[in-house]
């Protein structure tokens, strides 16, 4: 059963989940009950009063606070993931500084528009930008006319990660990813996969895949993940690389076969699922997840950061942060400014490579 029905949060709101949001912001339709019911959870998490759920956080007498609202930049429309952990981290912020932390949604550009509205901002802590792998790691590689550079933002913490699924329809008979490896040699040209996008994270996934063991499959761009799930349940493409939901509960309900997760470690949302890196020796460094974090503009001094990394750290201590972001199928990621800062060089450098191989090249639209 999909954990996700049972999160406590569930249930609160009756109206349909927003649609989710991939790294470009292109939405998707709720597909199953499953879907539906943890889509709820998500609203429900990122709209709940902090007084309901929130107790006031102390400050000691050194901290910095804000003096003004608090702006929370997510580059993407409401609804999806990032806009959710928005909410969420603004809920807590309110509370814990006692000032008013409210969330802005600057969609478009595959998040880049957001993002360099941040950088425009001088670093006094009240603009902080919720990012993603897209406008924070890949954009740097992708993009020909990006307007920032990653030296003009100063990561504070990671929040959570989530893994991205490959998954094969039925009529494949594949059913693991040495299954997958050894399908493609013997009948080279004949699968097809598909992803939400060029240049996002599910297609670098399998591009990435198809570098690491010599193959070759025919990528089919879909504008979000939503069609591109529909295709993989309608058979027209054998092979989908996505984000861990929608297509989970779809392998739950053997819509679909799952071949693998694409993180280091299995997801506790799917236990039964095996790591990429399990799939072949070529493929034991495979480490691709969404990822998202906060950002402060360059000029941030060390006490503004310093106190917006120590809130972060009890926002995911909380039991009840950690109950929403399960829920989610993710696992909380907090690290100090120098190891997010390590985090997101090692994650441009690696998208950047793959980009490099594919010969990939965008403009921001």
């Amino acid at each position: 059963m999909n954990p996700c029905a049972k999160a406590p949060l569930a249930g609160l709101f009756r109206t349909p989940y927003a649609r989710r949001q991939s790294n470009n912001q292109q939405g998707e339709k709720t597909l199953t009950t499953k879907s539906f019911s943890r889509r709820r959870i998500l609203t429900g998490a990122a709209a709940l009063s902090t007084a309901a759920i929130l107790p006031r956080a102390s400050l000691g007498a050194g901290d910095w606070r804000p003096t003004e609202t608090v702006r929370l930049i997510v580059p993407a429309a409401a609804g999806g993931s990032t806009d959710v952990m928005g909410r969420m981290l603004a809920a807590h912020l309110q509370t814990a500084w006692g000032q008013s932390a409210i969330v802005e949604n600057r969609s478009g550009g595959g998040g880049t528009i957001g993002t360099a509205e941040v950088v425009r901002n001088k670093g006094d802590g009240h603009t902080i930008l919720v990012g993603n792998p897209g406008p924070n790691a890949i954009a740097y590689s992708i993009f020909r006319n990006l307007t920032y550079k990653s030296d003009q933002l100063q990561p504070v913490s990671n929040l959570i990660r989530i893994p991205n699924i490959v998954s094969s329809h039925p009529s494949t008979g594949i059913k693991s990813i040495p299954e997958l490896i050894a399908f493609i040699k013997a009948n080279p040209d004949k699968l097809n996969y598909a992803s939400s996008g060029v240049g996002q994270s599910p297609h670098l996934t399998a591009a990435w895949f198809l570098q690491l063991t010599g193959l070759k499959m025919q990528h089919v761009p879909f504008r979000g993940a939503g069609p591109a799930l529909q295709a993989a349940l309608a058979g027209d493409i054998q092979i989908l690389f996505d984000n861990l939901y929608p297509t989970l509960p779809q392998v739950e309900a053997g819509k679909l076969t799952g071949l693998c997760v694409t993180t280091p470690e299995r997801s506790a949302s799917a236990p039964n699922l095996p790591t990429m890196r399990d799939g072949a020796p070529e493929l034991a460094k495979f480490d691709v997840s969404s990822w998202f974090g906060i950002f402060l503009p360059k000029a941030a001094p060390a006490p503004v950061i310093d106190a917006l990394n120590k809130e972060i750290k009890v926002f995911l201590e909380r039991e009840d942060t950690k109950k929403n972001i399960a829920a989610m199928g993710a696992r909380t990621d907090y690290g100090t400014p120098q190891q997010f800062s390590d985090f997101i060089t090692a994650e441009t450098a690696k998208f950047g490579e793959i980009i490099k191989r594919e010969g990939l090249q965008m403009d921001v639209n």
